[in-house]
């Protein structure tokens, strides 16, 4: 998983963090993952699945069965 270093940070932004992180009782360091999860994927961001499901509950539901046999896909042919 990769890593971010922040430099500079403010000593009050530090503490605003580390004390968030404790009204939701995490670690500084899950706060700021979750912080940044959060600016990266805004909650009215288009989820595609989501909206598939949406749209398969509005149709009554949908009853998939699938069953794989296991072997690696070949690629697809575009041309």
């Amino acid at each position: 998983m990769p890593n971010v270093t922040v430099r500079n940070l403010p000593p009050e932004t530090h503490r605003a963090i580390k004390a968030r992180a404790r009204r939701h009782g995490r670690s500084t360091e899950a706060e700021i993952r979750e912080i940044l999860k959060l600016a990266a994927q805004p909650a009215g961001a288009l989820r595609f699945g989501d909206e598939l499901a949406a749209l398969g509950a509005a149709a009554g539901g949908v009853e998939l069965t699938v069953k794989r046999s296991g072997k690696p896909m070949r690629a697809a042919k575009l041309a």
